[in-house]
């Protein structure tokens, strides 16, 4: 059974993202709340998986309080997904963006995928992240074995620590990976990496 609070200023958003959760009997909902203040006090007390949050019409309001709850599995619902910034939302412990037009499957196979350690974008959003013209036009270098599975754990947000420990490997090899990474898809940061591998179907989120 995966728990899940919901969060949204609207009591009726509030409600019909509840009544979404409940109608999947995998799912349960053990607390809701009208803003991250509310959930901070209760967080600890309901032990849940994953946090349902609505970010309304004012998102930049939430973003400096989300670092509060980076032990929690984050899934926004987004009404303009231009607005969100890809690497900043991982690093507040988002792991899913949806939008607010997704349908009731989409969200509860979101929160599914991240209560089992995934990384969930909505289609719309991958369309919308920015792509270097030097990997669309050239053909990559061939990524090996292992640094396809350090790339897939870039996209689950990982950083060098976990991803050294998930491998048993030493952080400095990690680093060499990820700039060995870089070099061949012609990118500079992790989010590039990780678009550039979804792009490429080298791994999936």
């Amino acid at each position: 059974m995966i728990r899940v609070i919901v969060v949204a200023a609207s009591f009726v958003v509030r409600a019909g993202l509840s009544a979404v959760v409940s109608s999947n009997p995998q799912l349960i909902v053990v607390g809701s709340a009208s803003n991250l203040d509310v959930l901070f006090r209760e967080v600890e007390q309901l032990q849940s998986d994953v946090v349902l949050l609505d970010l309304g019409s004012n998102p930049e309001s939430m973003w400096s309080k989300l670092q509060l709850i980076q032990e929690q599995q984050v899934m926004v619902i987004a009404e303009d997904i231009n607005t969100i910034n890809l690497e900043t939302a991982l690093r507040l412990g988002i792991r899913g963006i949806l939008s607010n037009t997704s349908t009731e499957a989409e969200i509860i196979a979101g929160i599914e995928a991240i209560a089992a350690g995934l990384v969930v974008l909505h289609p719309d959003f991958l369309e919308l992240l920015p792509m270097p013209t030097k990997v669309i036009a050239n053909p990559v270098q061939t990524l090996t074995p292992r640094e396809i599975e350090v790339l897939g754990m870039l996209g689950s947000g990982l950083g060098n620590k976990a991803i050294a420990k998930r491998l048993q490997i030493s952080e400095h090899t990690v680093k060499f990976h990820v700039s060995s990474i870089f070099q061949k898809l012609s990118v500079s940061t992790r989010t590039e990496a990780v678009t550039a591998g979804v792009r490429l179907g080298l791994i999936m989120l």
